[in-house]
């Protein structure tokens, strides 16, 4: 039975059921890494049947790439200044960032897919580069916002992908602290305060 021939009363909505496994990827993602996650686990963890996951997404590419580009668009939803304080929010406290999926971790989890890097690549320089090199008036911003971007991907490896310590157990406000009063030597506009307001 479809979702269009259900009875009334059981008729699902097809934007809860697309939100509800794009909910399901990014969290599957974020733990397994695009090769270990299956679709057969994401359709469970959703709560829907896997034909479904087919039906909206496609293939497990397509909603890798969507799921990626989903978070990272959210992510950069706000004043540009506080892009980086996101980001280092949603790493540093993974336990707050889990229902909403944390796309940077199955990012690095999933980098040697070549969909997944391309998905990547396409959010870090249509979203990311952009703003950031917003927020310096010199003339290699993209350079600048490319560095914040490297460094930040180094410290999510260490800390969520490999939990290397002393970065994976340290003080999210700490981390958070140093890294954006060093990131305004690079883009001077950045705003410092920690959680993101």
């Amino acid at each position: 039975m479809s979702e269009e021939s259900a009875p009334a009363g059981r008729r699902r909505d097809a934007a809860a059921t697309r939100a509800a496994l794009l909910t399901a990827a990014q969290e599957l993602f974020a733990e397994r890494g695009f090769e270990r996650a299956t679709v057969r686990d994401i359709a469970a963890r959703a709560g829907v049947n896997q034909a479904l996951l087919f039906r909206y997404f496609g293939t497990k590419d397509e909603l890798f790439r969507a799921s990626i580009t989903d978070r990272g668009r959210r992510l950069a939803e706000g004043p540009d200044d506080g892009l980086l304080a996101r980001m280092l929010g949603r790493m540093l406290r993974p336990d707050e960032a889990t229902a909403q999926g944390y796309w940077l971790q199955a990012a690095l989890r999933s980098s040697g897919h070549d969909e997944g890097t391309a998905a990547i690549r396409a959010q870090l320089d249509e979203e990311y580069v952009r703003a950031l090199s917003t927020l310096t008036d010199a003339p290699d911003a993209e350079l600048r916002a490319d560095l914040l971007l490297a460094w930040l991907l180094g410290i999510g490896l260490l800390r969520t992908v490999h939990q290397r310590d002393p970065l994976a157990g340290a003080d999210p406000d700490a981390v958070a602290a140093h890294v954006l009063r060093a990131a305004r030597v690079l883009l001077e506009r950045i705003d410092v305060n920690f959680p993101p307001q």
